[in-house]
């Protein structure tokens, strides 16, 4: 039952990835770029958790560094969906989708995609006839469980005054007004 801690990681990170990423994006404080600049340290990100420690992990358990063709490849394609989805999300975030409402939509709608590449690419045994009706009313369920999501997520609190004043022009201003002209 170890593989279930290590699934319960994969829920927690993935789970505020989308949080985590808007608010890195918005913090780069440039409405044009900052997306993109946000997505740039994903990569940085990506780079020291996804090259250099499994480097450093085949090194320390002496790993043979001989890579087949098949595992090479699709190894790749996996990095560059996987990036590809983490640039939809900047980019869904962009077109102005709530973070809530866009993760719900991706963490329900992509079990359902792997679950059907998964029965083409690896028909279950017995053929289609054989899948209990358990499965697909799963699938069913996450549908469903997105829209809810979606359809009813709570509003966001309204922004808090700040009670602090800044001097402008002589006049004190609240922190969240535009300056005077």
């Amino acid at each position: 039952m170890t593989w279930l801690y290590w699934v319960f990681l994969t829920i927690g990170c993935w789970g505020v990835y989308g949080v985590f990423l808007h608010s890195g994006a918005m913090g780069m404080q440039d409405p044009q770029n900052g997306r993109i600049k946000a997505f740039l340290f994903v990569g940085i990100a990506y780079f020291l958790a996804a090259v250099l420690a499994p480097a450093a992990i085949l090194i320390a358990k002496g790993a043979a560094w001989s890579f087949p063709a098949k595992g090479l490849w699709w190894s790749l394609i996996a990095g560059i969906v996987g990036a590809i989805g983490a640039l939809g999300v900047l980019l869904a975030f962009g077109a102005k989708g709530s973070p809530a409402v866009v993760m719900s939509l991706i963490f329900a709608g992509a079990p359902i995609i792997n679950a059907g590449v998964a029965l083409a690419t690896h028909p279950p045994a017995g053929g289609y006839g054989t899948i209990k009706w358990q499965f697909y009313a799963g699938i069913l369920a996450a549908a469903i469980g997105g829209c809810l999501v979606t359809l009813y997520k709570p509003a966001p609190a309204a922004p808090q005054k700040q009670a602090a004043a800044v001097e402008s022009g002589g006049a004190k201003q609240p922190v969240d007004s535009p300056p005077a002209q």
